[in-house]
This record gives C-alpha cells, structure tokens and sequence, in this order.
C-alpha cells in the first residue's frame, strides 16, 4: 500500500496487479510505503477500513479517497498459477508443477479449495463496507496508460515503471466446460472488471 497524504490518496496494493512495480517506482514519493508484511502491503478494502481509514480519520481529520488495479479473472488466475510454478517451488503445497492450467482453475472455483488454489478474490478485496468506504478509482490492469496518466496528473510527477515480480511466462488454456464454469461463477468480478477504468 502506498498513501499520498497531501493528495489524499492511497493505493490499495491487489496481489497479482503489477503493484510491486509502482511501489518501487513511487516510494520516494509515497508519504507511507507499507511494503510488509504481506497482510499489511496488501491490506483490502475491509483492513483499510477497520486500521487505516480511522487513523487518517480521528488523527489528522481527514478522508482519503482509495485507488486499486483489477486484473481480467482469467489473467489474475493465469498469473497466480505461473507464479506458483516458478522454480524452486517443486515440492511445496502451494506448487502448481503438477497440476494443468485447467485443473488450477477448477479447483479454485471448488467451495473447499487446496492451497496451490487458495489465492483470495479480487472481488473480496475490493469489496465495499457497510460504511461506504470502498475503492474511489479502478483501474483496469489492462488499461496501464489510463491508471498511469492518473497517477501522473494527481502526483504531479512523470512515472518511469520497470516489470517487477512478474510470474514466469507460459501459454495457458482452458476447456470450454472450466472456462463457462469461471465466467458462471465468477460473474460479479468480471462485471466489476468491466466497469473499471
């Protein structure tokens, strides 16, 4: 998480969404850089709400609009089952070696998921409060010149990225029976990722 306090921003930090790269690029800029713990670096919605809004609330008086970066489902998948597969993670629970691209995507969209598919919700992190505190400004993953341009213009600063923690590259399929069941069940997130910017 990255927070802009004159700007009154923060940059809510969704795993798997290119986050590590503009936090590198930015933490000079950033007024707080929360790079761990991991629960912290990438605090959603509801952790936002219930630790950091309130601090930004009672101390200084103010209210911070919230930013965030939303991958297609299928690529956030594809990202994570990569990321799982890099190597030196033969062996352990959470590998991706020898499961398919096909059988990753089955298992997490189970009720009860194993741990190489337990990688969280996007739609769960991004999730509104019964309060109303919720992400003022998405971003399409997809879309890097529209979330760049953003950040540009309410920082007042040219941003120069470099790719970093990125999943190991591979092509990915799906059959056609795994890939209605994702858009099936999985229908909320891919409507929120379309409305992103």
């Amino acid at each position: 998480m990255l927070v802009f306090y004159k700007e009154r921003l923060a940059f809510l930090a969704v795993p798997k969404t290119g986050t590590t790269a503009y936090q590198s690029a930015l933490r000079t800029r950033a007024d707080m850089v929360i790079a761990n713990p991991p629960e912290l670096k990438h605090a959603p919605v509801y952790r936002y709400n219930r630790f950091f809004r309130p601090m930004f609330d009672r101390v200084c008086g103010v209210e911070m609009e919230t930013m965030a970066v939303i991958r297609h489902p299928l690529s956030w998948l594809g990202s994570w089952y990569r990321y799982r597969r890099r190597p030196g993670m033969e062996g352990h629970q959470n590998s991706t070696h020898d499961v398919s691209f096909d059988a990753f995507v089955d298992a997490y969209l189970r009720g009860d998921r194993p741990s190489y598919a337990n990688v969280g919700s996007q739609l769960k992190f991004l999730e509104t409060r019964p309060n109303g505190t919720g992400i003022t400004h998405l971003f399409k993953y997809e879309n890097q010149p529209a979330l760049n341009e953003f950040l540009e213009k309410r920082l007042d600063i040219e941003l120069k990225l470099s790719r970093e923690n990125a999943s190991p590259e591979m092509k990915l399929s799906l059959s056609s029976n795994t890939k209605d069941k994702l858009e099936r069940k999985l229908a909320d997130e891919f409507e929120l990722h379309a409305a992103a910017q």
